[in-house]
């Protein structure tokens, strides 16, 4: 199957030595969005994969013209491997998950539709299905981004998330800033929501980044939000012109602020 040009969605999936789990992702995905059949694509990004992920992925391109295989030539991160497939994605819609199977696909339509009322979808996995360790340290740095950054975000360290590519595109990304995508796009005025989702237990693999991974640089890159958010420019502008010869003009141009809220 061939893909519309452009697609209306892209599925962006960061890769790292997740081969057992990818054929299984694929069907997933391939079933829950088949309505929209073509107009789908799917950008796997492999994150310098040691095990057979870029030999399966490639298998899977060629069987299927939908699917893009984008590989990082050295271990980059999560943050790398996002920014790369929202740079490459074509689709006017962006949806995002894990590549180990935890994330439900069959969830996506739901996101999906609920951007009727929103610019972002972010998934809040219920019941978590992770150790009591790696529970109680999420609820804690949510705790503390959501109090320093004074968002209400319950689960951002969710991957299941739907967006809208034209707000993602005015996102730079940073090593990590990845955990910050649904505060880094309300600041460039997105409209955010949350939906419950799916969360499974892992079937093949391990967890690629452990808890002290992502506490190690998270308290740096709380503060850097938090610059971002008090250092944003905020304003509102209005042309004034004046009418050459007494005549009419219409009435002044009103550009909105440069981030809105």
């Amino acid at each position: 199957m061939k893909p519309a040009a452009p697609p209306w969605l892209t599925v962006v999936v960061p890769v790292r030595d997740e081969a057992p789990n990818l054929r299984p992702l694929y069907r997933e995905l391939d079933r829950s969005l088949a309505p929209r059949g073509a107009e789908v694509e799917f950008v796997f990004v492999d994150d310098g994969s040691r095990d057979a992920s870029l030999a399966v992925l490639e298998d899977l391109a060629r069987q299927d013209g939908r699917v893009r295989v984008l590989r990082l030539e050295e271990r980059t991160g999560q943050s790398a491997a996002l920014d790369a497939g929202f740079r490459a994605a074509r689709g006017e819609l962006v949806a995002t998950l894990d590549a180990d199977g935890q994330n439900d696909p069959a969830d996506l339509p739901r996101l999906l539709a609920a951007l009727d009322r929103a610019d972002v979808v972010n998934g809040v996995r219920r019941p978590r299905r992770d150790a009591l360790g790696r529970r109680l340290a999420s609820r804690v740095a949510n705790a503390a981004r959501n109090r320093l950054t004074g968002e209400a975000v319950r689960d951002v360290g969710c991957s299941l998330r739907v967006m809208r590519a034209a707000y993602l595109r005015r996102v730079k990304l940073y090593r990590g800033m990845h955990r910050f995508l649904p505060t880094l796009l309300r600041l460039e005025g997105a409209r955010v929501v949350e939906l419950p989702v799916s969360h499974r237990r892992r079937r093949f693999g391990q967890s690629k980044y452990g808890v002290l991974d992502r506490l190690a640089g998270g308290l740096v890159d709380l503060l850097a939000v938090r610059w971002m958010q008090a250092r944003r420019l905020d304003y509102h502008v209005r042309e004034l012109r004046s009418a050459p010869n007494g005549q009419a003009l219409p009435p002044p141009k009103a550009f909105p602020r440069a981030l809105p809220r």
